[in-house]
């Protein structure tokens, strides 16, 4: 079955609400689509929310090309060796992440619905669900409290807290939510670069009783030497993030001393689920245990995630909550959360459907 079309486009979408991390504070997305059509009228749809400060796209570089006739050359070819289109993608768009997620994700999509199985179903689901996270901003104490609370209604059980402020503050602040919501809520941090080395040990110390699940990216990328450094009991809870890039930095990290014994893995980073699956394998080789996370991104690529994540066995966490705090999107379904677990649909492809 041969591609028909590739139609590329650019969406600015709101935010419900703003939110604060380390270096910057966000109101809005703008996120970059991308949808092949094949001959049968199948429609695969892809999606790109590449973070400029981590990888050095933005989405207008993604959309620019996706319209680049290497891609427009894609029509014609035919679907079911899309992952040798996939391979050739990450060939012509080296280290552009965003590009290469779009086009994986679109072309996985179309292959699944092809194929009439899920994603999922097509590379062997290894987990049926997990519950994800939700995420608090760094905020005051009094905020992050009745922010708290709505998730507690809401039934998540999993709060991923921003720090990297200031490290009294942080630790004050997750001190409080531990007192209120200590049996309710497990706690993850994410310091984003945040922290120095003294910082990093005196937070560890000082939460020691609050029974944090992780700590994400604790210090600037380019310092992870400095991690190697520290006990085995605290870089086991360290989460590689903004140093996880792609396979090459899963390789380099895996080596002893480990500098994290979680990594993150995100497709806006690494560039779709290809990337995804060579992270994983590296981690799982070296006994590492993973975290899929997020941008603000539409329920199509965290879908996407979705589906990668349960098919690898060593996922432990995930942290894909990106979609919650759309005011809109372009498809519905693709998941379901239920008491704070996420589960995807056997529809064929990623099971969302466009509005």
């Amino acid at each position: 079955m041969k591609i028909k079309n590739i139609k590329p486009y650019l969406k600015h979408l709101p935010l419900t609400k703003p939110y604060t991390i380390a270096y910057n504070t966000f109101t809005d997305v703008e996120l970059v689509f991308l949808e092949i059509e094949l001959e049968n009228g199948i429609v695969g749809i892809g999606s790109a929310s590449p973070a400029e400060e981590v990888v050095g796209e933005t989405s207008g570089q993604t959309i620019r090309n996706l319209n680049n006739e290497f891609v427009q050359n894609l029509v014609g070819r035919d679907i079911r060796h899309f992952q040798q289109i996939i391979f050739e993608t990450h060939q012509f768009f080296p280290n552009l992440p965003g590009t290469q997620a779009a086009i994986d994700i679109a072309l996985h999509d179309a292959f699944g619905k092809y194929l009439g199985v899920s994603v999922a179903d097509f590379y062997g689901q290894k987990i049926k669900s997990l519950p994800t996270s939700v995420t608090i901003g760094i905020m005051s104490a009094a905020e992050a409290l009745k922010e708290a609370e709505e998730y507690k209604k809401l039934g998540f059980k999993i709060l991923k807290v921003k720090t990297g402020h200031n490290v009294e503050e942080d630790i004050e602040r997750l001190k409080l939510l531990y007192e209120k919501f200590g049996k309710s809520f497990n706690i993850r941090v994410d310091a984003n670069q945040g922290y120095s080395t003294p910082d990093l040990i005196r937070f560890v110390e000082q939460t020691a009783k609050l029974g944090l699940e992780l700590i994400e990216q604790p210090l600037p990328v380019g310092q992870e030497d400095e991690l190697r450094k520290l006990d085995e009991n605290i870089r086991s809870l360290l989460c590689g993030d903004e140093s996880m890039k792609n396979a090459r930095y899963a390789l380099k990290y895996a080596s002893d001393p480990q500098p994290f014994g979680i990594y993150n893995i995100k497709l806006m980073k690494c560039g779709g689920l290809k990337g995804a699956f060579e992270i994983a394998n590296i981690a799982q080789n070296a006994g590492i245990d993973l975290f899929w996370g997020c941008n603000d991104e539409s329920i199509v690529s965290i879908t996407a995630a979705l589906h990668a994540a349960y098919c690898c066995p060593n996922t432990k966490y995930i942290d894909l909550d990106g979609s919650f705090d759309l005011a809109e999107d372009l498809v519905t379904g693709g998941f379901a959360v239920e008491d704070g677990f996420m589960k995807i649909n056997p529809k064929p492809g990623f099971g969302f459907q466009k509005f």
